[in-house]
């Protein structure tokens, strides 16, 4: 099975990863959001020209396999992951965890101690598995849906319970 390659985020990628962001809302958090709840959030993407200037405002990796863009995520700042996506047919690939650790390291390299992410419902076990802890329950409202996430935290340089540190 191919490896997950990483590279830098192009403004010709917002296309496909705007695909990636919705397809991926819509397919795998059903059990843990309305449809109502999904389509707000997908909504998002909608104005490519913002949702491009917002990938091109942080530190954005896409990963892809066999040279076709199947995720992505970005650093905001030295020390939060805004955005953590990949597509339905990539999940259980590596695809999210490489990612991650790109970005904890950058995150490290940029002097950050912790690493802070709004974790929605279905991403909060992946999360924890990674040895991040919720500290805030929260909500935001996005184009007049409540959408329910959770802050977590992880303090750089300690490996996961069971995870060799890398």
């Amino acid at each position: 099975m191919p490896q997950p390659a990483l590279r830098p985020f192009l403004p010709t990628d917002t296309p496909i990863l705007a695909a990636i962001f919705t397809a991926s809302i819509a397919e795998l958090t059903g059990d843990d959001y309305s449809e109502a709840q999904q389509e707000a959030w997908a909504s998002v993407a909608d104005d490519e020209a913002a949702f491009g200037k917002r990938l091109a405002g942080q530190l954005t990796l896409i990963a892809s396999l066999q040279n076709s863009p199947v995720g992505f995520a970005s650093l905001k700042g030295a020390d939060h992951i805004d955005l953590l996506y990949v597509h339905p047919s990539a999940v259980l690939r590596g695809v999210a965890s490489m990612l991650c650790d790109a970005l904890e390291k950058l995150a490290g390299a940029r002097g950050a101690k912790s690493l802070t992410v709004d974790a929605s419902d279905n991403a909060q076990e992946f999360f924890e598995k990674r040895g991040y802890v919720a500290t805030r329950r929260s909500t935001v409202t996005v184009n007049s849906e409540w959408l329910a996430n959770t802050t977590m935290q992880k303090t750089l340089g300690v490996a996961a319970p069971g995870v060799a540190p890398s």
